[in-house]
């Protein structure tokens, strides 16, 4: 007579074979920080991707969407929208490229750079608590080796 199968029960679930893979390990890293990202943005009504696009037209006055999509990899048609947005909350507006008649230059208006200036000193506090449990150093060196996986 064969013994009964007794229905196998995970007490301790085993990460090991995964915790050796770098996409789940960013993965993980990934949703611990957007998920607190998305939290102290909330009082900024920005979405992770609207601060991305506020940031780089605050730091690159004039840009155009076309360099916007090329950076952020967005698809066109989502960037016009995501703009509009922008620019009916009076954080963005238009103006003429200097050297193509054809774009428009990206700037952010006064309630924006204003807008700006307190999300990004969110966003450092934020890098700095996310990753308290690191060295200067080690901080640097991961965000260092990041950039080589992606660019």
């Amino acid at each position: 007579m064969a013994a009964k199968d007794e229905t196998p029960y995970v007490e301790t679930v085993d990460t090991s074979y995964l915790e050796t893979l770098v996409g789940y390990n960013a993965r993980r890293a990934a949703l611990f920080v957007i998920g607190n990202f998305m939290e102290r943005m909330a009082v900024f009504d920005l979405r992770t991707v609207d601060f991305s696009v506020l940031s780089l037209i605050h730091h690159n006055a004039g840009i155009t969407s076309r360099q916007l999509c090329s950076h952020l990899n967005i698809l066109a048609p989502n960037m016009v929208v995501m703009l509009n947005g922008l620019e009916r909350k009076k954080l963005v507006e238009r103006r003429p490229h200097p050297l193509d008649g054809r774009a428009t230059g990206l700037h952010l208006t006064a309630k924006g750079q204003s807008l700006m200036v307190e999300a990004e000193a969110a966003a450092y506090q934020l890098e700095m608590d996310s990753t308290s449990r690191l060295t200067t150093t080690e901080r640097n060196t991961l965000v260092r080796l990041l950039k080589k996986i992606y660019k």
